[in-house]
């Protein structure tokens, strides 16, 4: 993903339930006429999600992609991460959370495709879009362009990754899951900077993944000039107007994004679930044919992982799948809800004639006719009239932005605009096994800064100013750029009123001149270069100037994304002022020395190998105090819950959990103030990320996602490392759970209510007739059942699920006006 102006390519499917084991048996024929894809002579309309493996643990997997299933997915997609897989040249890791095959086996398991994006260029939100830093630093490169040193890289690293699909027979062609393959990635929303050569680049993809001989169709999306045999795919909010640039391709939709990613300093983003099902809906009414949710599982950035740069640790998306996993609701039930009446009329969808009729006002109807069946969308894009359908003598009234689907033609299954399904909240609780946070006994060390602000010591010397991507090789997010001035007192720039001027990359810089912090800066998401300058005091002989360069991920998205700048690209000067005359000295070609890290990341602080394990303090804990490590045990909570690490008062800096790192955290970030609305979202409208946003003038991320694979069931150990100051005595561990439900439906409706896992423990609200409000604020109306509350509290209390059928029969009469309809509003605590 990237900003609202780009699209990123990524896959759901969506599969029949009864999928098993039985259908990857033998050699599976994938194929597409144009009209749909065709599986074993089958057409299709195919439902896939992203999950991508590395923002998740492996224990996670199984469940993440059950859960799928039951959402009524066909498949599950997947970008592959080069930098990951290939850290160093020609040394790979498919070890632990990178175990690719162990990924797509586990989703072949669960009886589902898989849609695998090798890219190997995945943008994603993802450290350097995926690519590995150590490319940017061969001679001779240019990235994603016609050069023959980038190429054979990729070109060695795709090959790779087909070959190793090919040993375990994963390709449908050998009997495996994986029904497409994705190569190149967005790349025609950039190509045109890259001119000619960007072209020949396109084509010369297209040709090498043919060659690879894979026997499933490849995608390139946001492609629209893609080369046959590939085809060229949409991504977007919406992609129902699109048409692939070959008539002999299938509509297909690679990234339909249900929501979008955060940045530090941004507000929440969310999409709700009648805008993302109507999206769908039209999709399917205009002759989609796959369609795949980005994402349907974010996850989190764990590590160094993130990229943007800014993005956050958190990467849940707003997904149906939240990033512990839980059930999104109502998104993944209405969106389920809608799977069910798709694949009902698949055989309708992808073999009958089209009739569209135009009621004008954006108002069509769209019958699928066979000679045995027809099957009818009704779709009204007025983003504010309901309108009123008259198809074969029946009027049939459709909400403003919304589609109705009749399977018969005759009886309306789904409105997208009508949520049938429970809302659920989401509540943290506290660790249970212990009392915190006053359990947390915290110890400390400092950051060893000496050798650095006062010494200079580095590891390598130039004279010249090094990108950090050059100097630091993506080692570490630390890079020092060291140097010392000797100062005459003839010296034209020598006065009682100097400043030091550093042009930087935006990211964050921290100065100290001569062994004295100076002082700190950076500036937002989105931008690239700033000026950091502040008043100093030199004396005369030498003075030595130390510049931390601390980047928060790497671009990763753009044209020509990879020449960005980072660290600190200069020209760092100093500014004499005498009068109304300046006078400057670049220290741009001085003899620079450079070290990258450091020393506590040196050392493995957060490493319980580590053999300066035993040298941290309990004594005079400091607070708001820079470049400070702190460390402490804890018990794991307990329960199944997912656990999240509430890093309230903490400045910014990484978490380490027995040693892994669960990513950069930075609570000190405020969201911005303006922008975000008391009243609840209307779905009506183009959505865009600015639509409904929540969080406005409070932490960007305060709560971090701890897997309870990375804890022991006895003993753990937290440490941070806290780079601007914090207090880490509100640091605590809580659970996630589901607080409270609620559901909603008229009369014949019925209202399922699950508290997932965990009993009803109550009903705090319950009315049939004519309720009023929202989740958390409902009210009565003006009439209802005086029996539907002890009926309901009979029914559910004590239950994990209970349902109610919607009815004067089962809830009893109300004293309500024949004019109302009868709306029963529960919402039961959990």
């Amino acid at each position: 993903m990237g900003s609202s102006s780009r699209f990123n390519c990524c896959a759901i499917l969506f599969c029949f339930t009864f999928l098993t084991l039985n259908l990857f048996a033998s050699a599976t024929i994938v194929s597409h006429d144009g009209r749909a894809i065709t599986i074993d002579g089958k057409r299709r309309v195919l439902l896939s999600g992203s999950i991508h493996y590395p923002r998740s643990t492996a224990e996670m997997w199984p469940d993440l992609i059950k859960k799928s299933k039951e959402g009524g997915l066909d498949a599950i997609e997947t970008y592959v991460f080069w930098n990951a897989h290939e850290p160093t040249r020609r040394q790979y890791d498919f070890s632990g959370n990178l175990d690719l095959v162990r990924f797509i086996k586990t989703v072949q398991a669960e009886g589902l495709y898989v849609v695998l994006r090798i890219g190997p260029y995945v943008c994603a939100e993802w450290n350097y879009g995926g690519f590995p830093v150590w490319l940017h630093n061969m001679p001779g490169i240019e990235l994603r362009t016609a050069n023959d040193v980038f190429m054979n890289e990729m070109q060695n690293f795709t090959t790779l990754i087909v070959d190793m699909m090919k040993q375990e027979n994963l390709f449908a062609s050998q009997g495996g899951p994986i029904i497409i393959a994705q190569i190149e990635n967005e790349y025609g929303n950039v190509m045109s900077p890259y001119g000619a050569a960007g072209k020949a680049y396109i084509d010369w993809c297209a040709n090498m993944a043919d060659s690879l001989h894979v026997g499933v169709p490849w995608i390139m999306c946001q492609q629209s000039d893609a080369p046959e045999p590939m085809i060229n795919t949409c991504n977007g909010w919406y992609c129902d107007s699109f048409t692939p640039n070959n008539p002999n391709s299938p509509k297909m939709w690679t990234e339909n994004w249900t929501g979008w990613f955060k940045s530090w300093g941004g507000k929440d983003p969310h999409r709700t679930a009648e805008d993302v099902a109507f999206s769908v809906a039209r999709f399917f009414q205009t002759g989609g044919t796959f369609q795949n949710y980005y994402m349907y599982h974010g996850g989190t950035n764990f590590g160094r992982t993130a990229g943007g740069p800014y993005i956050t640790t958190s990467y849940d998306y707003d997904a149906p799948l939240d990033e512990f996993g839980n059930l999104n609701q109502p998104k993944w039930g209405h969106l389920k809800q809608l799977h069910e009446v798709l694949h009902s009329i698949e055989e309708t969808l992808t073999h009958g004639n089209i009739t569209t009729i135009d009621y004008h006002n954006s108002v069509t109807a769209t019958i699928y006719a066979t000679e045995k069946v027809s099957s009818c969308f009704l779709g009204n894009a007025n983003s504010t009239s309901d309108a009123t359908i008259d198809l074969h003598g029946t009027k049939y009234t459709v909400p403003a932005w919304s589609v109705s689907i009749l399977p018969d033609c005759q009886n309306v299954a789904y409105n997208t605009a009508k949520v049938k399904t429970q809302t659920s909240v989401m509540i943290k609780k506290k660790n249970q096994a212990e009392d915190e946070p006053s359990s947390l006994k915290w110890s400390w060390r400092p950051e060893n800064t000496d050798r650095t602000v006062i010494l200079g010591k580095g590891h390598i010397q130039t004279s010249q100013l090094l990108d950090q991507k050059a100097a630091a090789n993506d080692a570490s997010d630390y890079l020092w750029y060291m140097t010392s001035v000797h100062l005459k007192k003839d010296d034209p720039i020598w006065s009682r009123d100097m400043s030091l001027r550093v042009n930087g990359s935006g990211q964050i810089l921290h100065a100290y001149v001569n062994g004295k912090y100076l002082g700190s800066q950076w500036a937002k998401y989105g931008v690239f270069s700033d000026v950091f300058e502040k008043n100093i005091k030199l004396k005369l002989g030498h003075n030595h100037i130390s510049l931390l360069s601390s980047t928060v991920g790497l671009a990763n998205y753009g044209p020509k994304y990879d020449l960005i700048k980072t660290g600190i690209p200069g020209p760092v000067e100093l500014v004499g002022r005498k009068g109304d005359e300046s006078i400057i000295k670049d220290l741009s070609a001085h003899k620079w020395s450079y070290k990258v890290g450091l020393h506590g990341l040196e050392n493995k602080l957060y490493s319980l190998d580590s053999p300066q394990a035993s040298k941290w303090q309990e004594h005079d804990l400091p607070t708001d105090r820079m470049m400070t490590w702190y460390k402490t045990t804890f018990k794991a909570p307990l329960g199944k819950d997912p656990v999240v690490l509430d890093m309230d008062g903490m400045g910014k800096g990484f978490a380490w959990v027995n040693g892994h790192n669960i990513g950069r955290y930075w609570p000190s970030f405020l969201a911005e103030e303006d922008g975000c609305s008391t009243e609840a979202c209307d779905y009506r409208g183009p959505y865009d990320n600015n639509k409904c946003v929540t969080n406005c003038g409070k932490p960007t991320q305060r709560w971090y996602h701890v897997p309870r694979s990375f804890m022991e069931n006895d003993v753990n150990t937290l440490i941070l490392f806290e780079e601007f100051g914090g207090n880490p005595a509100r640091v605590n561990f809580q659970t996630i759970t589901v607080g409270s439900v609620s559901g909603s439906g008229i009369e014949g409706d019925t209202i399922e209510l699950s508290c997932q896992g965990q009993p009803i423990s109550a009903i705090e609200f319950a009315s049939f007739g004519d309720p009023q409000g929202t989740t958390g604020s409902f009210v009565k109306g003006t009439c209802e059942s005086k029996d539907a509350l002890s009926i309901i509290q009979k029914a559910c209390v004590g239950k994990e699920t209970c349902k109610i059928e919607v009815s004067k029969g089962v809830l009893g009469s109300t004293n309500c006006d024949s004019s109302i309809v009868n709306t029963l509003i529960v919402e039961a605590l959990c």
